[in-house]
């Protein structure tokens, strides 16, 4: 072979690995590349199925929100990969179920995440959204709650820079926790200079000037604050009047709180149309994975079990996207399931980049579902919640799911990983999960039990 066409073949490979080159090998103009679409993932954190107007939740009006949904496209299964922190924002970053990187819980201390034989930190070999991203050409900043790794007595956990992300600000549980966020060491503090109830608002504002910085050069953002998560800390000077600091547990502190934050929400909508690029901008609302039992239940829609549960109300969320032209607006899709997995081999699909050789996530390309076109998933979505009783708790024995699920189609199947405690539910016919239908059907729990061992027994194990 000559030696020309030797360089060639390997320009183009170089190429294709940084994500230059679509999908069609050709390479992408500079002018494509100026024009492919922001991308924004609002990841927030415990927010319940039915909290917000446009998914049936009467706590407060979420104009801001509601917004997203005039605005695009409403789906009513969408699922996180964990019903935890830690692990469902590992699925969501990678594509793939965090039980692949040793993530069956919350992150905590060494000692606890020793018990609960997971890793202290996410591996930096891990592929990452960010960084396939930021290797096509993006910006690529992340503004919020990390907790994949940082805080406590974990000191050696990789730095933002090595997941593909070039800014941040972000909270205690991270590896480099804003000094204004962070005045004590612990996750809040009424001596931080930016105040529990100021702190979406200070998300906002840095995600708005990254965008204004980074004009002209497209943008990918994790818009991850710490909101709703507890305690619920309104604020107390223009809010309300009576008991400070109000109860940050009771109904009428999350009521102030949710009532803020759409008011920020809406803020960065009203941000990037200012700045001329809501046109040209993806927008994503959803959460990490559903709230702790509060308020009758209310905050799920009757779904059974909570955070911390892999019954529905821990793992089934809002989701809405926005991308005007392209996603149909005010419209809504009770059919396609979706998995936080879904979003990296979809969104990089959207915008002409390459997946990295090799790459072999845990999710599938749901563009078209997105884009207005409903369809089944066609591949079982799993989960993993607690390898033993280290940090597998439940804050009520109603919601005490066992530690492995399997959703396949129309059925769901939970079970322990020592085969005990089988719970077999038809999803669509029955979504708050209230009749096991295990007696009726032993070829279904079969087909089912032998899938879901035979996947949980591929996961890796910490030495």
């Amino acid at each position: 072979m000559k030696k020309q066409s030797v360089y060639k073949l390997m320009l183009v490979a170089a190429l294709t690995a940084t994500g230059l080159i679509s999908w069609t090998n050709k390479p992408v103009p500079k002018k494509v590349a100026a024009d492919r679409p922001n991308i924004i993932i609002i990841l927030t954190d415990d927010m319940g199925f039915s909290d917000v107007a446009c998914f049936g939740g009467n706590f407060v009006p979420t104009p801001n929100i509601d917004r997203i949904a005039q605005n695009g496209r409403k789906f009513t299964q969408y699922y996180s990969a964990a019903p935890i922190c830690s692990p469902s924002r590992v699925g969501m970053l990678t594509g793939m179920n965090p039980a692949r990187w040793n993530f069956s819980t919350y992150l905590d201390n060494r000692q606890h995440n020793k018990n609960a034989e997971q890793a202290d930190f996410l591996d930096p070999s891990a592929p990452s959204i960010a960084r396939i991203f930021k290797n096509a050409g993006y910006a690529t900043g992340h503004f919020g709650k990390w907790h994949m790794g940082g805080g406590r007595d974990v000191k050696n956990a990789p730095g933002f820079e090595n997941y593909g992300i070039d800014e941040h600000n972000s909270t205690y549980e991270s590896p480099d926790p804003d000094p204004l966020l962070t005045a004590t060491n612990w996750i809040w503090s009424d001596k931080d200079s930016i105040k529990r109830w100021d702190r979406t608002k200070y998300f906002v504002d840095k995600t708005l000037a990254f965008m204004q910085k980074h004009k002209g050069q497209p943008c990918f953002v994790n818009f991850w604050p710490d909101d709703v998560h507890t305690p619920w800390v309104p604020r107390k000077e223009t809010e309300y009047t009576g008991k400070y600091p109000m109860n940050p547990e009771e109904e009428a502190a999350f009521k102030l709180v949710l009532k803020e934050y759409d008011v920020q929400i809406g803020r960065l909508l009203d941000g990037l149309k200012t700045m001329g690029l809501d046109k040209n901008t993806i927008v994503i609302f959803t959460s990490d994975n559903g709230p702790l039992p509060s308020f009758r239940g209310s905050r799920a829609m009757g779904l059974r079990g909570s955070k911390l549960s892999l019954y529905e109300g821990g793992t089934r969320m809002p989701f809405i996207i926005q991308w005007p032209g392209h996603v149909p607006a005010g419209t809504i899709d009770e059919t396609s399931e979706l998995s936080s997995t879904d979003l990296l081999p979809t969104l990089t699909k959207f915008a002409g980049v390459s997946l990295p050789v090799g790459y072999k996530g845990d999710g599938m390309d749901r563009g078209a579902a997105l884009l207005g076109k409903p369809s089944l998933r066609g591949k079982d979505l799993f989960w993993e919640y607690g390898r033993n009783a280290t940090g597998f708790a439940y804050p009520r024995p109603i919601d005490k799911s066992p530690n492995l699920a399997v959703r396949s189609g129309e059925w769901k199947l939970l079970m322990n990983n020592d085969g005990s405690d089988i719970q077999l539910y038809n999803i669509l016919k029955d979504r708050k999960e209230t009749t096991n239908e295990a007696a009726n059907e032993p070829q279904k729990v079969a087909q089912l039990k032998e899938k879901l061992m035979a996947w949980w027994l591929t996961m890796p194990r910490l030495k």
